[in-house]
């Protein structure tokens, strides 16, 4: 799915513009077990309970592509021969009305994942999206549809007590301490089935959300999908690191990196600026050549290509956006910690003056010291570092 499909499904999440007729889920406690279970109806609920269950719904489409949600990807046997997927197209066509299927994945839910001593709420919901065709001009034509997109959704959402807090009793006409109780945090996990692919149901992929993208709860992926394992943003980048500095040994300089992170953030900013809906992707051969631009070998070129191949598999399909940190370009040594400006990495230099390794950074103006402004005088020129002899490294 690229964003604008992601996009699309989300506006589906308003009282008035949804097919969802009831919501299902049950609340699971801290030792596992089913405290109540869940079958309501949108159409009784008050408006504003409504909102509540949407927007937890909705968060399961939230975040970016390839960190926080993730494709899932069925082989073909999986879809004719496994129980994960039977089950999951047992509870779409069903429109989640089959109580067995709903039981039997809440069990698979719960015998896989612990969220903590208060437990967790599992929600789910079905709709039909009759998805409108669109003109040659891009706009959708509301009267139109292509397609009914029928899918299912679903979302975990942590319970956490509410605290203490003081009260007003109106009653006694005073202010009292009490608790809460418990309340349903945020969208923790979820999922769409069937993936919207091309505006249509693809039923060799689903659409996995998780808040946190370094944590992605393998245990629950396995029992749901059973499709393998599936690499976090921040093991993505751990796995780029280590083919870097496994592959490229003593050619992993300062400025190799500073041209990988560079280019990379270049690559980013251009697929933004084109607004392509797709999100970018890079294979490792395409890496290589950054790494030839920055000065790698070709022997270290190969070596890198190799050992990409063992830690994402043939022919992976890299999001620069997980390699990289793209907010912040930062060098640390013993003595030091040097945050720059990732547009601005060129700034500091990487120097051997006297047989001495350096960092330097320009200080012509507007320096501070603990938030105070500090003037930087040109040095005497009997204090000033030798140039000659200075050389890159």
């Amino acid at each position: 799915m690229n964003l604008k499909e992601v996009a699309e499904l989300r506006r589906r999440f308003r009282p008035e513009k949804n097919a969802i007729s009831r919501i299902y889920g049950c609340y699971v406690n801290g030792n596992h077990e089913i405290v109540s279970y869940l079958d309501a109806s949108l159409g009784l609920m008050p408006e504003e309970e409504v909102e509540l269950y949407l927007s937890r719904l909705k968060k399961s489409l939230t975040g970016s592509l390839g960190k926080n949600l993730l494709d899932i990807v069925f082989s073909t046997q999986q879809v004719m021969e496994s129980d994960e997927h039977r089950l999951l197209s047992d509870l779409r066509n069903s429109q989640l009305q089959n109580a067995d299927a709903r039981d039997s994945f809440y069990q698979a839910v719960i015998d896989a994942l612990d969220l903590g001593e208060n437990g967790y709420l599992i929600l789910l919901a079905s709709d039909v999206y009759d998805v409108p065709r669109r003109g040659r001009d891009g706009q959708s034509r509301l009267d139109e549809s292509e397609n009914a997109f029928s899918y299912m959704i679903c979302a975990i959402c942590p319970v956490k007590d509410a605290g203490y807090v003081l009260r007003y009793f109106h009653d006694a006409n005073e202010f009292r301490g009490g608790a809460l109780g418990r309340m349903v945090d945020n969208t923790y996990l979820g999922f769409l089935f069937p993936a919207f692919d091309d505006r249509a149901a693809n039923i060799y992929n689903a659409l996995y959300y998780a808040q946190k993208p370094g944590d992605v709860h393998q245990e629950l992926i396995d029992a749901v999908f059973n499709t393998g394992p599936l690499m976090s943003a921040d093991e993505q980048r751990e796995a780029f690191h280590d083919a870097l500095s496994e592959s490229l040994a003593e050619e992993c300089g300062y400025d190799l990196l500073q041209t990988v992170h560079e280019q990379l953030l270049e690559r980013m900013a251009e697929h933004k600026e084109e607004q392509i809906p797709e999100p970018l992707t890079m294979s490792p051969r395409e890496l290589c050549d950054i790494l030839e631009n920055g000065g790698a070998s070709a022997e270290r070129l190969e070596a890198f290509e190799r050992s990409c191949g063992e830690r994402f598999g043939e022919n992976a399909v890299l999001n620069p956006e997980n390699l990289i940190d793209g907010k912040r370009f930062e060098i640390i040594t013993p003595e030091a910690r040097v945050t720059v400006n990732p547009s601005c990495s060129y700034v500091v230099e990487y120097r051997v003056i006297d047989g001495r390794k350096y960092l330097l950074i320009p200080a012509d103006h507007d320096v501070t010291v603990n938030g105070m402004p500090v003037v930087t005088a040109a040095p005497n020129a009997e204090n000033a570092p030798p140039e000659e002899g200075a050389e890159h490294s």
